[in-house]
């Protein structure tokens, strides 16, 4: 159990001791902080859940003194209430002093009011409002501390080991660069995925949602993903579109990237783009590179 930093008296700027660092978690909740800080302290981080605002710069004098504690993280949300309008103000001069970093955790409200209705459990702005409304209290509370922070990950599409591994690969030092490519289908109709960091087009391709017997079908299905491959276009994309995601790839990793989005869109999301992003996924995990593969807008069978 993490021990905590109550008892040290109030600095007013700690010194910076090598090799430091202090991370400070937040976000909405339902969005995986407690997850992520559990990874935190699996790394060895001096981990702390829900420390008081006005004991933040207790804590990092703490960890700066310290010979055990060289890494330390924390979480802070809006269980704290009003004292939670302190955090930027507090950040901005924590950073001044210390190597310290604020990690922002969202997702999408669909995601969230299904992970409050696994859990059952209330929303921490109380049960006076549904939690819709809390969700979007809490995002216009967060505003400000989001726009201060150094990373925003979006925990929509992740599984709890999935966003494991981009934490991982993020801080864990020792292991270097752990690239998590995420390699996705989308329909234009709905909007391009604002996380993607490469998007390809493939309206170009022959659309199967013209023939009667493919229509109900998704480019999983392999007399469709057989009908896309057999043209020429098809293939010399796939071709030049492997070479390219080989070359770029490992400039990501040596520049620290952690986490790669690449998508693939068609008009719907259901026949062109399933079938390319499959087959991107393919050659990149026969390449060695740790890959998932999702759909966003591909019907559910």
């Amino acid at each position: 159990m993490p021990k905590k930093a109550a008892t040290v008296g109030a600095p007013d700027s700690p010194a910076l001791k090598p090799g430091s660092e202090l991370v400070i978690i937040t976000g909405l909740s339902g969005s995986g902080k407690g997850t992520v800080l559990k990874v935190f302290e699996d790394l060895g981080f001096f981990s702390v859940d829900n420390l008081p605002i006005e004991l933040i710069p207790k804590f990092a004098q703490l960890a700066q003194e310290s010979r055990t504690i060289s890494r330390a993280a924390l979480v802070v949300d809006v269980r704290e209430g009003d004292a939670l309008l302190a955090l930027p103000a507090l950040y901005r001069k924590l950073r001044r002093k210390l190597n310290a970093r604020l990690l922002f955790l969202e997702a999408a409200d669909e995601s969230l009011l299904r992970r409050f209705s696994e859990t059952r459990r209330p929303h921490p702005l109380g049960a006076d409002m549904s939690v819709t409304e809390s969700l979007q209290m809490e995002r216009e509370q967060l505003q400000p501390i989001r726009a201060l922070a150094d990373q925003v990950i979006d925990t929509s599409r992740f599984t709890v080991h999935e966003l494991r591994d981009v934490i991982k690969a993020t801080f864990a030092s020792e292991h270097g660069s752990q690239l998590l490519i995420n390699v996705m289908s989308f329909g234009f109709r709905n909007g391009v995925p604002a996380d993607a960091d490469l998007v390809f087009d493939v309206r170009f391709l022959p659309n199967p949602n013209y023939i009667a017997e493919f229509k109900p079908l998704t480019g999983k299905n392999s007399k469709v993903a057989r009908y896309i491959a057999g043209y020429p276009q098809t293939q010399e994309f796939i071709s030049r579109t492997s070479g390219m995601l080989d070359f770029l790839i490992p400039h990501y990793m040596r520049e620290g990237k952690s986490y790669l989005t690449i998508a693939f869109g068609c008009t719907g999301g259901q026949h062109r783009s399933v079938m390319m992003a499959a087959e991107i996924c393919r050659h990149l995990t026969k390449t060695g590179f740790k890959v998932k593969e999702s759909h966003r807008d591909m019907p559910r069978t």
